[in-house]
């Protein structure tokens, strides 16, 4: 470990459970690469994904975005390409997508968007798109009528919370250089969508354990109430 992350692990207590703001100044102020980092949040879970019932997923718009510049794909035909279009998104197409998907392997995007009446085709390189993550579907709100909202919502810091199979939720908050207020905001309304998506079927402890981190950064426990 460098000077910088031995100095930084000396200034976290581990065995803590800091409150959100003062946990997200550590974090903030411990920041030591030469980029701006990107702050992530884990949060571990007491319930059993494998339970068709006690699964967690949900997606939600952080208030003051995510930092990172989304490329966005929208697979749709007529009106509904034009409104893509409109709204921002950076590649449009229909047939010609899944072609280009298919014989190239081309994956140059973050988000794929389409409507309902395009999930036949979609559906031909669901293997190519579901093993990254791509694979448009509702629950996500990647397979809408409404493009617009889609599209706006993934360039404007939607993020989409999941379990892992270790009962984990990944997520990113923001950038260092937010700052502590904008990066608390964001987690108020990330930590309060995961709370209110709690299961019916989950007993015990719900939050298990909340951490947040920059990219190199020490992790840091916070008190699993909002701030």
């Amino acid at each position: 470990m460098g000077k910088k992350h031995i100095n930084a692990v000396k200034n976290i207590d581990s065995t803590k459970a800091y409150p959100i703001a003062e946990g997200m100044k550590l974090v903030v102020e411990n920041a030591y690469a030469k980029f701006d980092e990107t702050v992530e949040l884990h949060v571990r879970l007491g319930v059993d994904g494998r339970q068709a019932d006690q699964q967690v997923r949900g997606t939600i718009v952080l208030p003051n975005g995510t930092g990172k510049t989304r490329r966005v794909l929208v697979i749709a035909k007529g009106d509904k390409a034009a409104e893509a279009q409109k709204a921002g998104a950076d590649h449009v197409g229909a047939e010609d997508i899944i072609t280009k998907i298919t014989a190239n392997n081309w994956l140059d995007f973050d988000v794929c968007i389409t409507t309902p009446d395009m999930m036949g085709i979609v559906g031909r390189v669901a293997k190519i798109l579901g093993p990254k993550g791509l694979m448009p579907n509702p629950k996500s709100g990647t397979v809408t009528t409404d493009v617009t909202k889609a599209v706006l919502d993934a360039k404007g810091g939607k993020v989409e919370y999941r379990l892992d199979k270790f009962n984990n939720i990944h997520c990113i908050l923001g950038k260092v250089s937010f700052g502590v207020d904008k990066l608390v905001e964001n987690y108020n309304t990330l930590i309060g969508a995961i709370i209110k998506a709690k299961p019916a079927a989950s007993k015990g402890t719900y939050l298990k354990n909340v951490s947040v981190n920059s990219t190199m950064g020490v992790g840091v426990r916070v008190s699993q109430m909002m701030g």
